[in-house]
């Protein structure tokens, strides 16, 4: 197997793998969040402080600024 079909193999799987992910994010009902450092994007090396449901790791907020001071304090 060449590289490129490798990587062709491997990028389809990463389609199907992300799409999984987001069926189970959209049919989560959230029932808990927590504080944490995500990604900004997928893409991205930037990490940003979001509420995150505990259940699917879906970014679902936005923390006001005593909250993100308690967080960075832990």
């Amino acid at each position: 197997m060449g590289k490129s079909q490798k990587v062709a193999t491997l990028l389809e799987k990463r389609q199907k793998i992300e799409k999984e992910i987001g069926e189970l994010q959209r049919s989560c009902q959230h029932p808990t969040k927590s504080v944490r450092f995500v990604k900004e994007r997928l893409d991205s090396t930037t990490m940003v402080i979001r509420y995150v449901c505990d259940e699917c790791l879906l970014p679902i907020g936005y923390p006001n600024n005593e909250e993100i001071q308690k967080y960075l304090k832990q």
